[in-house]
C-alpha cells in the first residue's frame, strides 16, 4: 500500500525523490521519509503528516547527494508515529531501507536478531530487514548481505536499500510493486510509473523474486532462478501531462471529467481479442469473475448483462474469497481477473489458486507490466491512462465499457455493443459538464450534514447503488449502503425516519418496482433523489440521466462520482486522498 522511490545518478536526489514522492502518495499518506547517502552517512529525515507538510516542517532538499530512497506510509504494522515511519535504520545506523509489504515472519526474524544484541526501535515488520542485513555483514558484503537476507524473508514486499559506505542500491521485489525507470546514466526505481515518467518514459517491469543492484549500472538477478536476468526496456506510452492535475482542483475530478475519452478508449480493442476471448467463454466449463471493491461491482454489473444477453451464468466472486471456491475449479475452467492497478493481493491470491488448478486466466487490467498482465494467459488493457485519485472512477466505466462489448461479442452482436457504446459518448460529455456539476452540488448542499444515505436499485441498477454507496462513504464519510429495491423491506425500511435521503436509480425495465419502492421509504419520511430519464411526482430531487439499456450502469453512476466528489469538498476532506484507504490494496 506504501509508496517507495528510489535514484542513483549525477543530479541532487533529494529533489528528484521529493518530486517522486508526491507522485506516490495515493499510495499512502500517514507519514513519509527519504535518507541520501553523503561522505559516508545516512541523512535521514521523516515524520507523520501528509508530505507537504513534512516537507515544510524538516526540508527534504537540504539532504545532499545523489544516491538516495524516500517513502510515503499507509500503515500496516506499528502506529502512526515519528519511529515508525520509513527509511529505517539498521542498529548500526549503516543501513537504510524503505519497505512496501509485509514480512510474514518478522517476530521471528526479530526474535532471532534480538539474541544477536541488535537492538529495535520501533514497531514495524520492515525493521527486520536493516537489521537482519547488518547481521549477514558480519561475514559478506553488502551485496551478499541483501541477497542472504531476501531469502529468508517471507511475505510480499518491494524493497529499497542503501548502505553508507557503498554508492548503490539495492532493490528486490516480491509480490509487491517495483518498477525501474531507465534514465540517461541515472536509474529510479518506484512503486508506480508515475513516479519517475516526468524524467523518463522507459521502464523495467520487475518479476517476482527479482533483486537489483544499482551501482553506475544495473544487474538484474532472480532468487528464485539463482541467476543474472535480463528484463527488457519498455516505453511508456502515458505522457507526463496524463498524471498531473492540469487545470482541475483535483485528480478526482480530472478523472471523472475524462470519462468520454477512457470510454472511447476501452471500447477500441483490438476485435479478435475479444473475439478470441468470447471463443474461452463458449469453450469453458465454468466462468469466474474475481475482483475487489469496484472492480467487483463492475463485475457484478457485467453478469447481469451476460445472463440477459448470451444466457451464460458467471460466477462472481470476491478476490479475498476466492479460496472458497477453489474445488470447482478445473482445466476447463476459465477465470477473468479485473483490476485497476494488476497489484490487488487478494486478485493476485486468486489467480496463483486458478494457475495451481491449471484453469486459463484472463485479466483487464489498466497497468501494463503489472503483475495480473504478466500472470494472465491473455489480457486486455483498459489504456484508461494512470489513475491517481485513490477512488476509482474513470476505470470503472472503463471496466463496465469493455465487460459490455464483450458480452454482446460472446452474444454474436459486436458491431451493436459498439454502437450502444460509442452512443453513450455525447451523454457522458453532458454528465460530467460544467452545468451538471452546478445541479449537483446543490443536492450536496442539502446532504452534507447527513449522517447516513442510501441507494437502491432493481438489476442492472442493483451492482450500480452498491457503487454509488461504496464513492460515498469512500470520500465524504458519510456512512452510506446500497441495497437491491425489493429487500427494503426485509429489515433495512426499519432505519428510515424523517428526512433520511435514498437515492433510486430507476430504468425503462424496472421503474413500476423500483418507484413502488421509493414510495414505501417516501411513505416513512425519506428524502428520494431520483436518477433516472425522467422526473417523477416521488422525487424530492432529480438528476436526469438519459436511458441507455444495457449500459446504463455507466452513465448512472457518474452523477453520484460527482455527489461524493462535492460533498469531500464540503465536509473539508481530502477527494484524492480519503483518510485510512490506498490506491493499491498490496497487502491482506
Amino acid at each position: 500500500m506504501c509508496g517507495i522511490a528510489g535514484y542513483i545518478g549525477n543530479k541532487k536526489a533529494s529533489e528528484l525523490l521529493l518530486s517522486s514522492l508526491k507522485r506516490l502518495e495515493y499510495r499512502g499518506y500517514d507519514s513519509c521519509g527519504m535518507a541520501v547517502i553523503l561522505n559516508n552517512d545516512i541523512s535521514l529525515k521523516k515524520d507523520v503528516g501528509k508530505i507537504d507538510d513534512v516537507h515544510k516542517k524538516l526540508n527534504f532538499t537540504e539532504l545532499d547527494g545523489t544516491i538516495g530512497i524516500a517513502h510515503t506510509r499507509w500503515s500496516t504494522h506499528g502506529a502512526v508515529t515519528q519511529k515508525n515511519a520509513h527509511p529505517h535504520l539498521s542498529d548500526n545506523k549503516k543501513i537504510a531501507v524503505v519497505h512496501n509489504g509485509i514480512i510474514e515472519n518478522y517476530q521471528q526474524l526479530k526474535e532471532m536478531l534480538t539474541k544477536e544484541e541488535i537492538s529495535f526501535y520501533g514497531e514495524t515488520d520492515t525493521e527486520v530487514i536493516p537489521n537482519l542485513i547488518q547481521f549477514e555483514m558480519k561475514d559478506k558484503s553488502f551485496e551478499d548481505a541483501c541477497f542472504a537476507a531476501f531469502k529468508q524473508l517471507e511475505g510480499n514486499y518491494a524493497i529499497l536499500a542503501i548502505h553508507a559506505d557503498e554508492k548503490k542500491i539495492v532493490a528486490a521485489r516480491n509480490g509487491s510493486p517495483l518498477v525501474i525507470g531507465v534514465g540517461e546514466n541515472e536509474y529510479f526505481a518506484a512503486s508506480d510509473i508515475p513516479a519517475f515518467l516526468e524524467y523518463t518514459p522507459n521502464v523495467i517491469y520487475l518479476h517476482d523474486k527479482d533483486v537489483v543492484i544499482f551501482d553506475g549500472k544495473m544487474r538484474i538477478f532472480n532468487l528464485g532462478e539463482n541467476r543474472q536476468v535480463e528484463r527488457p526496456i519498455d516505453s511508456v506510452k502515458w505522457s507526463v501531462e496524463q498524471a498531473k492535475k492540469g487545470d482541475f482542483d483535483h485528480f478526482m475530478l480530472k478523472e471523472i471529467s475524462e470519462q468520454v475519452e477512457t470510454v472511447q478508449k476501452a471500447i477500441s480493442q483490438d476485435k479478435k481479442d475479444l473475439f478470441m476471448i468470447a471463443d474461452e467463454m463458449k469453450k469453458a466449463k465454468g466462468v469466474f469473475f474475481v475482483a475487489c471493491g469496484t472492480s467487483y461491482h463492475a463485475c457484478l454489473s457485467a453478469s447481469y448483462i451476460f445472463s440477459k444477453i448470451t444466457g451464460l451464468h458467471i460466477n462472481v466472486v470476491l478476490g479475498s474469497e476466492f479460496s472458497n471456491y477453489e474445488h470447482f475449479l478445473k482445466e476447463d475452467t476459465l477465470v477473468i481477473a479485473v483490476s485497476q492497478s494488476g497489484e490487488t493481493i487478494d486478485v493476485l491470491d486468486a489467480v496463483k489458486t486458478a494457475k495451481k488448478k491449471n484453469s486459463k486466466v484472463i485479466s483487464i487490467v489498466n497497468v501494463m507490466g503489472s503483475s495480473l498482465h504478466r500472470n494472465s494467459d491473455h489480457t486486455i488493457m483498459m489504456n484508461a491512462g494512470p489513475e491517481i485519485c485513490v477512488l476509482s472512477t474513470k476505470t470503472y466505466t472503463s471496466q463496465l465499457a469493455i465487460l459490455t462489448l464483450l458480452a454482446y461479442t460472446l452474444a454474436g452482436r459486436y458491431e451493436e455493443g459498439k454502437d450502444k457504446l460509442k452512443y453513450l459518448w455525447n451523454s457522458i460529455y453532458n454528465l460530467t459538464s460544467a452545468n451538471t456539476r452546478s445541479h449537483i452540488k446543490q443536492l450536496a448542499d442539502k446532504l452534507q450534514h447527513s449522517q447516513h444515505i442510501f441507494t437502491i436499485g432493481r438489476g442492472l441498477q442493483y451492482p450500480t447503488a452498491l457503487e454509488a454507496a461504496l464513492k460515498i462513504k469512500e470520500v465524504s464519510y458519510i456512512h452510506a449502503e446500497g441495497f437491491s429495491g425489493g429487500e427494503l423491506k426485509h429489515g433495512t425500511i426499519a432505519l428510515i425516519e424523517e428526512g433520511t435521503p435514498c437515492i433510486v436509480f430507476v430504468s425503462s425495465e424496472n421503474e413500476k418496482e423500483i418507484i413502488s419502492n421509493a414510495m414505501e421509504i417516501k411513505a416513512r419520511g425519506g428524502y428520494i433523489i431520483g436518477i433516472s430519464s425522467k422526473n417523477n411526482e416521488v422525487f424530492d430531487y432529480f438528476i436526469k440521466v438519459p436511458e441507455a439499456g444495457d449500459t446504463n450502469p455507466i452513465c448512472q453512476i457518474i452523477p453520484i462520482q460527482i455527489l461524493a466528489y462535492q460533498l469531500a469538498l464540503l465536509r473539508g476532506c481530502d477527494p484524492d486522498k480519503p483518510r485510512n484507504l490506498a490506491k493499491s490494496v498490496t497487502v491482506k
